[in-house]
């Protein structure tokens, strides 16, 4: 059976996509003159006949689509959430073209004949898909042949490395040991096989076919030597460098100016995930537009005739690699509450800074409701529809909090700032702020669009409990 990150499974996929979605077409032409007895669809009494160029070029342009979303590169489609949001953005893409196309060639194909088409030839993608992430995962097809990998280094990054394979074991691959320098670890450790001398001897004794450098900065010559000795033995040679207290989220090698480098502020989203998350930000602000727009208004109005001026509250706040913009909020306390911060800063018993509190004597009446309902936040539509922020994604924060922030919290800048997010949906107010950047990188390194979808879904069940919210 084909691997699934091989170039041979990819051209597997591609034909039987190409396949099912010509499958999609014929099934969609036969079943439409017997859908003509539904109240809703027009009667057709003759068997459909399609242009023959539709049966060629339909599967050629949504299989293109998809190859170009990268849909059949296994490993960057590793997690399902990840390849449904590609199959589902690629496809979405290849049926607005495909209409396109019938607009202005063949205009007399049947509305309902093509949405048949678009449903089966997209439920088949996924079915088959799903179908095998489960027999693949169940080892429906057999056994796989195991890929032995080598460890140079036993230290953090080596262990790291084996974790994380080890929590994806069904990929087939196997750590058999490790080799370290380290005479104590060579004696206490039994999966260190020996000193990096012994590299060569270890790699024909157990058929090694990768080994992976995971040595220290302070090893950097002897990682040149055994690198030279690499080069005559049948193995692929990885290595991971000893960088990760200088980068904020990953690294990537790209080339910059010709030159392969390590970029050490490599984005955490690629430039697909970024586009899906705008298109998907920009589609499901239109989609509440005729919602969320009468209520700012409606909210607006009330705050003048009850409050007076200012309606809103504007507030420097760190966005997206650190950019900073004027968050919008409704104004929900006394004018110049700001100089007041100090009077209601309060430290709880675990000796936390507690800048939240729900007697906070700033808050207006309209202003208590206004937080209780999260109607407060509604005006950063207009943040997210400029592109300042996302509708998914950590809260942009203080500049004066940032300032304290150590290393690790700043990886949270690395995505667009969000209006919920998943600290919101698992404690909101209730949670201690040291809390929050741990969720919110969690939120960084499993972003896809269907956990967007997600923490929206959670995030209007938390706001109708008012739970948290002050």
């Amino acid at each position: 059976m084909f691997r699934r990150f091989s170039t041979n499974f990819a051209i597997f996929s591609m034909i039987l996509d190409f396949l099912l979605i010509e499958i999609a077409i014929w099934l969609a032409a036969l079943l439409r003159v017997p859908a003509s007895h539904l109240n809703f669809i027009q009667l057709i009494n003759i068997n459909i006949r399609l242009p023959i160029w539709i049966y060629p070029v339909f599967p050629l342009i949504w299989v293109g689509i998809m190859f170009s979303f990268s849909l059949y590169d296994g490993k960057k489609n590793f997690k399902f959430a990840d390849e449904f949001s590609s199959l589902l953005w690629s496809s979405a893409v290849s049926l607005i073209s495909l209409a396109g196309i019938l607009f202005f060639t063949y205009r007399d194909l049947s509305r309902f004949l093509f949405l048949l088409f678009a449903f089966f030839a997209f439920m088949f993608l996924l079915i088959w898909r799903s179908v095998y992430r489960i027999g693949f995962r169940k080892k429906w097809f057999g056994n796989y042949a195991v890929h032995k990998v080598l460890v140079l280094g036993s230290g953090t990054i080596g262990r790291s490395f084996f974790d994380q394979l080890f929590a994806q074991s069904d990929l087939g691959i196997r750590v058999i040991g490790f080799l370290d320098d380290d005479k104590s670890k060579q004696r206490d450790l039994p999966d260190v096989l020996g000193s990096l001398d012994s590299v060569k001897e270890m790699i024909e004794m157990h058929h090694v076919d990768d080994v992976v450098l995971a040595l220290p900065r302070s090893a950097h010559q002897r990682l040149s030597e055994i690198v030279n000795q690499l080069h005559e033995m049948p193995v692929k040679v990885w290595v991971i460098p000893d960088y990760f207290s200088l980068t904020l989220h990953k690294a990537t090698v790209e080339e910059f100016g010709g030159i392969p480098m390590l970029d050490l502020r490599a984005p955490a989203l690629t430039d697909v995930q970024r586009m899906n998350k705008r298109i998907f930000d920009i589609l499901f602000g239109l989609i509440i537009f005729p919602v969320v727009v009468p209520v700012i208004g409606l909210t607006a109005l009330l705050i003048r005739l009850v409050d007076g001026k200012p309606v809103f509250f504007t507030q420097r706040r760190v966005g997206e690699n650190g950019k900073l913009f004027r968050i919008i909020k409704f104004r929900t306390m006394v004018v110049d509450a700001d100089k007041m911060q100090d009077q209601v800063t309060q430290v709880n018993e675990k000796g936390d800074v507690v800048y939240k509190t729900p007697d906070d004597p700033r808050i207006t009446r309209i202003g208590k409701i206004l937080r209780r309902t999260s109607i407060d936040e509604f005006p950063q539509y207009f943040n997210i529809m400029r592109g300042e922020m996302s509708f998914v994604g950590p809260r942009p924060e203080l500049p004066s909090f940032v300032k304290n922030y150590a290393t690790w919290q700043r990886k949270r800048f690395t995505v667009p700032q969000g209006l919920t997010g998943w600290w919101q949906i698992n404690g909101r107010s209730d949670k201690p702020m040291y809390l929050h950047t741990e969720d919110d990188l969690y939120y960084v390194q499993h972003y896809s669009i269907w956990l967007d979808l997600q923490i929206i879904f959670k995030t209007v069940i938390v706001v109708i409990r008012r739970k948290g919210a002050y």
